[in-house]
């Protein structure tokens, strides 16, 4: 028999924790967290229970793995996304729409959930990778209020209308009926939570800066985008 070269078990290891990994997702997105096994698993990617066991211990540290491999995803295609943006405007519309397809293809437990299926040490390590995605956004609304295109106020607030708009407008997305209902309700989405912050835009819709003579006259920022949240 042929001995397998290291490369090859390497990339068969890779080629199998990304079944597993892919497996988990899936049954988490169309039936949750509840009841879910490693059997389950193991069932739904077409392997032996025993080879998850030789990737993760328990659920907990797959849930990590599953969730630290998905905010890196989420990460590198957000760099992509951000590349050659200059304006903080407009990059707020790439996080946020990259954070509605996200939302809208997995099914992670909140906060409080998780802390209580994980250790404190899984916890910690979990909390470190978010906190990279966190300080993207905290970036992009510095910039904003730095370059005068969103009003001055806490980061860690205006960050949380962000997140809080969003959580609520994923699921709309999702149950649209068809891929031109979905955009608009993505673009709505966006332009609410922009205008939300404070942005304004011109006539074409370009964001300026608040002390710029070509912004809207004030309105609300349903009204001045013309604009209403599907509901």
């Amino acid at each position: 028999m042929p001995r397998i070269s290291a490369a090859t078990n390497a990339a068969q290891r890779e080629n199998t924790k990304r079944a597993i990994l892919n497996s988990f997702g899936e049954i988490l997105y169309n039936r949750g967290l509840s009841g879910l096994t490693m059997t389950d698993v193991a069932k739904n990617a077409g392997i032996g229970r025993t080879a998850v066991y030789n990737y993760f211990a328990d659920m907990g540290e797959l849930l990590v793995a599953y969730a630290l491999d998905e905010t890196e995803r989420f990460l590198n295609e957000l760099r992509v996304g951000l590349e050659g943006i200059e304006n903080p405007i407009d990059q707020l519309a790439v996080y946020i729409r990259l954070q509605i397809n996200d939302l809208a293809r997995r099914h992670l437990p909140p906060g409080p959930a998780m802390r209580s299926m994980l250790s404190p040490e899984s916890y910690a390590k979990l909390g470190k990778h978010v906190h990279e995605l966190q300080m993207v956004l905290a970036h992009i609304l510095s910039a904003a209020i730095a370059e005068n295109y969103i009003p001055k106020n806490d980061i860690r607030e205006l960050a949380m209308l962000v997140h809080g708009s969003l959580s609520s407008s994923a699921g709309r997305a999702e149950d649209a009926p068809d891929e031109e209902t979905r955009e608009r309700q993505i673009l709505n989405t966006i332009r609410f939570i922009q205008m939300g912050l404070g942005a304004r835009f011109d006539a074409e819709g370009n964001p300026v800066r608040l002390d710029s003579e070509e912004s809207l006259p004030e309105q609300s920022p349903v009204q001045e985008a013309g604009l209403k949240v599907a509901s």
